[in-house]
C-alpha cells in the first residue's frame, strides 16, 4: 500500500480509521465486505485527494455522511477544518460518534443526526459536500440551502458528472448555483482520479 508523501504524517490515523471501517463498519452494515480490500484506494485516497481544494480554515458540512466519507478523511488530514457530519440513521450516527472519539477528533468534528431538509434555516456553512448520496438534481436541493451565499458545494461524482449537471440545470438555478465546473483530483495517486462537481452559490442569493 503506497501512502503519498503529503499524507505520510497522517498515515497512522488514516490506517486506524481504515481498520474501523474494516471491522465495525462492516459489522454494522456501513461498508460491504467486498469493499474491505479496496478501502484504501477506492474510499480513503479517493476522498483524501479532494481535501486540497477545500479552502483553509473553513467549516464543512458532510451531507449523508454514512461511514464518514469524505468528512472524516478531510478532518484527519486537514487540521484547520471544522467538520459536521450530517447523518439521519442512528446506527451510522453512533458509529461516527465512536470513530470521532477513537480518532481524537472531537474538538473539530461533530455529528448531527437528521436529514438535510430538517436543517434548513438552522445550519449553514461555507462548504458543503456529499459522496454517493443522490443525483446532483436532488443533492443541490439539500446542499445549496445549507451552503452560505458565496460558498461552495463539492459533490464527489463519477463518470456521469457532466450528464448530472445538465439534468440539474433547473434546480441549480432555483437554489442560486452557478459557476459549475468538474475538477479532477488525484492524478497519479488514484486511478481514475476523483471527479468533483463544484457549485458556487450566488453571494446575493436569499
Amino acid at each position: 500500500m503506497d501512502i503519498p508523501e503529503d499524507l505520510q504524517q497522517y498515515s497512522q490515523k488514516l490506517l486506524e480509521y481504515r481498520d474501523l471501517l474494516a471491522t465495525a463498519g462492516v459489522e454494522r452494515g456501513l461498508i460491504g465486505p467486498r469493499e474491505v480490500d479496496r478501502l484504501w484506494e477506492r474510499h480513503l485516497l479517493n476522498c483524501a485527494v479532494v481535501a486540497g481544494i477545500v479552502p483553509r480554515g473553513t467549516s464543512v458540512l458532510d451531507i449523508g455522511s454514512g461511514a464518514g466519507l469524505p468528512g472524516l478523511v478531510w478532518a484527519i488530514i486537514r487540521e484547520d477544518l471544522q467538520v459536521t457530519l450530517l447523518e439521519p440513521l442512528l446506527r451510522r450516527s453512533v458509529f461516527l460518534t465512536e470513530a470521532i472519539d477513537q480518532l481524537g477528533l472531537s474538538d473539530r468534528v461533530a455529528v448531527v443526526r437528521g436529514r438535510a431538509e430538517e436543517q434548513i434555516g438552522h445550519l449553514q456553512v461555507p462548504v458543503t459536500t456529499a459522496r454517493a448520496v443522490a443525483p446532483l438534481s436532488r443533492l443541490v436541493q439539500w446542499a445549496l440551502p445549507l451552503t452560505q451565499p458565496g460558498g461552495e458545494l463539492l459533490a464527489l461524482k463519477g463518470a456521469s458528472a457532466e450528464v448530472e449537471i445538465v439534468e440539474a440545470a433547473q434546480e441549480l438555478k432555483r437554489w442560486g448555483g452557478h459557476d459549475v465546473v468538474v475538477t479532477e483530483c488525484g492524478h497519479g495517486i488514484v486511478d481514475p482520479p476523483t471527479r468533483v462537481v463544484r457549485v458556487r452559490k450566488s453571494s446575493d442569493w436569499r
